[in-house]
């Protein structure tokens, strides 16, 4: 039986988000396997990369450090007025010392540099490898037998992973310094009483699961998503395609990371 054109119509949306859900499910496979590819070569894939390593460390690290610096900043200082306002009528204000560090260690200071580098790097990552995709090179590397994952994905894999940590250390620093600017400035809280109250209730289990857990896990997964959105661009698609896989590939890591810290945050409680 031939469909009528009523029928079509009725079904077309179901079939838009059956196909949705199939890409979907397609890139996230597609993003598992090559991130396991990449990780096949460690170590000595790493020691023969370094060269490139260091250079990716340097794209993502020291050239996203000014943005992280300045986001961290205001983030610490805006979480200090907002609590600060509401402490001051209970006579509590100086202990801004104690919230501000903490809810930069533990939320605010890794899904931030998060954020960043998914706008930054990973969609940076996205449009190199997807017009290298569109320019052939790609498939030249794999004619002389070289596995982009390990020639092109791992570098970018291993720098994001590293540099992630270090740039959520320096907001988290900037974010408690700037906290101190805006109570010294704003509520009248001496610098004495604020770093008292974050001498007295910022501990290694505040700081070290944002810096060794959420941050390492973040970068990795922003890197995974803009090398698999690149490596998926088709020759055909040309510009075009480049620009879909940069975009989507900002959307996508900015959607994982909310999901991630959700879950990360649940899990690092019992731990």
């Amino acid at each position: 039986m031939t469909p009528t054109a009523n029928t079509r119509a009725t079904y077309g949306p179901v079939t838009a988000i059956g196909r949705s859900i199939f890409t979907a499910a397609e890139a996230s496979g597609d993003g598992i396997l090559l991130m396991l590819r990449a990780l096949r070569y460690l170590p000595m894939g790493a020691w023969r990369r370094r060269g490139e390593i260091w250079t990716q460390m340097l794209i993502c690290g020291v050239y996203s450090l000014p943005v992280a610096l300045l986001v961290g900043a205001f983030s610490g200082m805006v979480i200090a007025l907002q609590v600060g306002l509401a402490l001051v009528d209970w006579d509590m204000a100086e202990r801004i010392g104690a919230v501000t560090p903490d809810a930069m260690c533990r939320e605010l200071g890794p899904i931030w540099v998060g954020v960043i580098l998914a706008a930054r790097v990973g969609s940076a990552m996205a449009a190199e490898l997807g017009t290298m995709r569109v320019t052939e090179e790609i498939d030249a590397l794999e004619v002389m037998s070289i596995d982009p994952a390990r020639f092109l994905v791992l570098p970018r894999l291993i720098a994001l992973t590293i540099m992630a940590p270090m740039l959520t250390a320096y907001a988290d620093l900037v974010g408690t310094l700037g906290g101190a600017v805006v109570g010294k400035y704003q509520l009248g809280v001496s610098y004495g009483k604020y770093f008292y109250w974050v001498r007295r209730t910022l501990s290694a289990s505040d700081i070290l699961p944002g810096l060794l857990i959420k941050a390492p896990i973040y970068g990795l997964t922003i890197a995974v998503v803009g090398c698999t959105l690149g490596l998926r661009v088709k020759p055909a698609e040309g510009a075009e395609g480049v620009g879909t896989a940069t975009r989507n590939s900002v959307v996508v890591a900015l959607i994982l990371l909310i999901v991630l810290n959700y879950f990360l945050s649940s899990l690092i409680r019992y731990i």
